[in-house]
């Protein structure tokens, strides 16, 4: 859309500023490469978005009409469409009658949390986790649609949990078919940090006893893994620090990738994202506070960086920019 790319030429004289000074202080830098992420001035503000804007860990679907369904945290998920990826129509609740059968791991509330979405086969599906705030008593689930309407969806039932005597929290789902069509499953916040398991693609289930560890911080604060594939590289997005707290959120974005869908992931500098690795690509600046959460969608014009970011007054927005890579394949967001 025409906003994004206009906002690509004063991003790209930011970058390109920014690497003259990197050059001037004796700082080499790799032909047709960017500088790292810090050295940037300034990271781009959201793209425009207008009418139902408020969201909190948001995830974007393409419908095969052309337009886009996004679920979010909210109570039975919270719905919105968009004709253009621009203008947000609130749709109503995947489960408008609430989620009982989740309300064993949410203390019998109906408020579920980061919902990921798929089309594929012909149909939507939709892994999203029940738990309370702290706790690593939690449960991911799977419901699916043919249309992604309000009300349309069929649970599915309970995909993997975690218990207190775990040291993995299972919130944060996201579903990612790897290059030979086997499906995986990424989720995990703070604890032991970010886990993976097989799927079954004929059920959506879990397959196996596969369980792989993709990032962590040594129990810091991580969560919130998007796996994305571009040009031979798995590319593990991830949300490092603080979020939920308004405008006092230190959410940011970082990247790492792999060859492999199951890793290792390592960040621009060799770092192993299982040892706290991890670049970064946003964080807040200005009046955008706490952006993550992220999901990526490739769309027709680029791969698209969807998430949630904090005005000064504390309310929780939709943020969309677009994603390029730069000489050595690494991305950045404009």
């Amino acid at each position: 859309m025409h906003q994004f790319r206009a906002r690509s030429t004063s991003s790209a004289r930011r970058r390109q500023a920014a690497v003259a000074l990197l050059v001037v202080a004796g700082l080499a830098i790799s032909p047709g490469a960017t500088a790292a992420p810090d050295a940037v001035a300034a990271y781009p503000n959201p793209g425009v978005v207008t009418g139902s804007t408020g969201v909190h860990d948001p995830e974007v679907a393409k419908t095969p009409s052309g337009t886009y369904l996004l679920a979010h945290t909210g109570a039975g998920i919270q719905l919105k469409t968009s004709p253009d990826r621009t203008q947000w129509n609130n749709a109503g609740a995947a489960f408008p009658n609430g989620v009982p059968w989740a309300h064993t791991y949410t203390n019998n509330s109906n408020d579920v949390w980061a919902p990921d979405i798929t089309y594929v086969n012909g149909r939507y599906y939709m892994y999203y986790s029940a738990s309370t705030f702290g706790s690593n008593r939690s449960g991911i689930f799977l419901a699916t649609s043919t249309t992604g309407a309000q009300g349309s969806w069929t649970n599915q039932g309970l995909v993997i949990e975690s218990r207190t005597s775990d040291n993995w929290n299972a919130i944060d789902p996201n579903l990612v078919i790897d290059q030979s069509g086997r499906w995986y499953l990424s989720f995990g916040s703070f604890w032991s940090g970010l886990k993976m398991i097989r799927l079954d693609s004929s059920t959506g289930k879990r397959s196996g006893t596969e369980f792989h560890s993709i990032a962590g911080r040594g129990g810091g604060a991580i969560e919130a893994p998007t796996i994305h594939y571009r040009n031979g590289y798995y590319y593990l997005f991830v949300s490092f620090d603080r979020c939920c707290q308004g405008a006092n959120s230190t959410y940011r974005v970082m990247v790492g990738r792999s060859t492999s869908v199951t890793g290792p992931y390592v960040d621009r500098a060799g770092t192993a994202m299982t040892s706290g690795g991890g670049t970064e690509i946003l964080a807040g600046h200005g009046s955008i506070h706490g952006p993550g959460h992220q999901a990526v969608l490739a769309d027709n014009d680029a791969d698209a960086l969807f998430y949630h970011y904090y005005t000064d007054s504390g309310a929780s927005r939709l943020g969309i920019n677009l994603l390029a890579y730069d000489g050595a394949g690494w991305p950045y967001v404009y």
